[in-house]
Parts: C-alpha cells; structure tokens; sequence
C-alpha cells in the first residue's frame, strides 16, 4: 500500500490499542479511533491533527455502533486500509468460581464483538475499498488463544475462538480481494489489561495453597508484565505492511515460549497415542 494509511483501532482507551493510534499518528496516518467512552479519546484529538483523527463512540457489543462506525470512516477518509480488531477485557478466577453472566460478557466483548467488527471489516475492504486495494485485518487474541492458562478459563475461550473462526475465514477469502488476516497474540506487556480484569472470590474447593490458581491469586497484587507495549506495537505496525504476513504472529518471548510448549505437548501425545488412530477410518 502507498502512502499514508487509513486505520480503523477499538478499544483505543488504553492500552495496545492506545498505543498502537499514537504510533500510527505520528507516522502521519490516519486513525478512526473508536472507545466505549468516548472522553477518553480526546487526548488524541488535542495531541494530533484533527483532520487525521477520527474519535468515535463504539460498544463493540452493539450491532449499530460498529455499523455506523465503519460508515464514519468511510465518509471522513473515503476507505480503511488496516482494522485492528482489539477490544476486549478478562477474569481471573477459578472456572468455578466465575458466574455465567461474568463468562457471557467476556464472550460478547472478546468474541461476538470481534465477529461483529469482522464482518463489517470484511465487507469494506472487499467493497467500499477500491477494487482489489484489500486491506489488512489484525486480530488481537493472545498467546492464551494457543495454550491455556490456569484463572483464566474464559478469557482463554474467548481468544480460542477467536482463532478458530479466523484460521476457517482466512481460508475462505477469495486472493483477488487482496484482504490479508494477521492473529496477534502477544504475551504478557504493560496495559490496562490488569486493572480492568474480573475478579470473583475464590471458590472454597479450591483453598490447597499447591493449586496454580492460590499462587497466580497471590502473585497477582504485585505482578509486573515484563513486555513494553509501545514496543510491541511496533511489531504491529510492520506486519500489517508486509506484503504476505503471517496468518499467526506470538508477539512476546512468553508468547513464543508458551507456543513452543504447546507445540511439544501435542508432538508428544501423537508419539504416545497416535497409533491408536490408525484403521479407525477404514471402509469395513
């Protein structure tokens, strides 16, 4: 893509989000910056050039929000080159102890508000770009989209998903709409991401202080991320103008790490247990 792109960022508050707005802006592009409140977008419209700068109200979890948001970008700068698909927030608590209506909303927001921003990012860049101009669909899910992590039960869902609809539509995507998908999924970096989780009382079962959930409990008070989000938005920025980038980008010597892990776990179990496959399949 040539010349100054046009980015369309949720969850653009705190955060990767933040961060990732005020890199692109100071690379002279131009950003439609959405929020769910939207006074805490006006540091950014104060900081940078108003005509580059495009603040709006977005619930991701609202159907008519997204829609009108993506009619505002159109309006103001004509196309969108890269959506960053990034709002979301998450619990820390056992599975038993976290309610359904607590799981539910981490679920809207992580995976049905990024289905929603999906669809209509995929239906821009293919028809309200410029034939063939496509774009790129960064996808913010997590190195616990890929492996699993204790506290964490549906935060972990929700980013699983996330994976699994993305690998299925990245497949589907016609290449003569040139519409390249990235799944970030960074480790752990310095965000709001802590401060704005879920946290529900310990469930009484679960009170042995051996159990990873009592000693993730005790560690989270003090915990400090080690990554630099300033730094990692910069991986962000240089892969969405790669030419051909990767469908998935672990972002975080943690996240490489934990992939890594998994990819033994699962080389191990088709060691040990693969050849109980064999013949399931054959025609009697």
């Amino acid at each position: 893509m040539d010349g100054p792109r046009v980015w369309f960022v949720t969850g653009t508050s705190t955060g990767f989000g933040r961060a990732l707005a005020e890199l692109v802006l100071e690379k002279g592009e131009a950003v439609v910056a959405t929020a769910r409140k939207a006074s805490s977008l006006d540091g950014l419209v104060e900081k940078y050039s108003k005509d580059r700068v495009l603040p709006l109200k977005v619930d991701v979890t609202n159907e008519e929000d997204v829609k009108n948001a993506f009619a505002q970008a159109k309006k103001v700068f004509g196309r969108v080159d890269v959506v960053f698909n990034n709002a979301g927030y998450g619990e820390v608590g056992e599975f038993e102890s976290i309610d359904e209506e607590t799981a539910r909303g981490v679920l809207e927001t992580n995976f049905w508000g990024a289905v929603r921003v999906t669809r209509h990012a995929l239906r821009f860049l293919r028809e309200d770009n410029p034939a063939g101009r496509g774009g790129r669909l960064l996808q913010m899910s997590s190195m616990y989209g890929l492996a699993g992590s204790p506290m964490h039960p549906f935060y972990c869902a929700s980013k699983f998903a996330l994976e699994g609809m993305t690998e299925s539509l990245a497949q589907e995507l016609d290449p003569k709409w040139n519409i390249k998908v990235v799944l970030i999924e960074p480790g752990w970096f310095k965000t709001q991401g802590l401060a704005n989780a879920v946290i529900p009382p310990r469930h009484p079962a679960y009170s042995s202080p051996d159990l990873p959930s009592n000693q993730l409990r005790a560690a989270w008070g003090t915990f400090d991320p080690p990554g630099d989000a300033n730094k990692a938005v910069e991986t962000f920025y240089r892969i969405a103008a790669l030419p051909d980038p990767p469908l998935h980008f672990p972002v975080g010597e943690d996240a490489v790490s934990a992939v890594k892990q998994k990819i033994a776990q699962l080389e191990k179990a088709l060691q040990e247990y693969g050849s109980w496959s064999v013949g399931l399949q054959e025609a009697k």
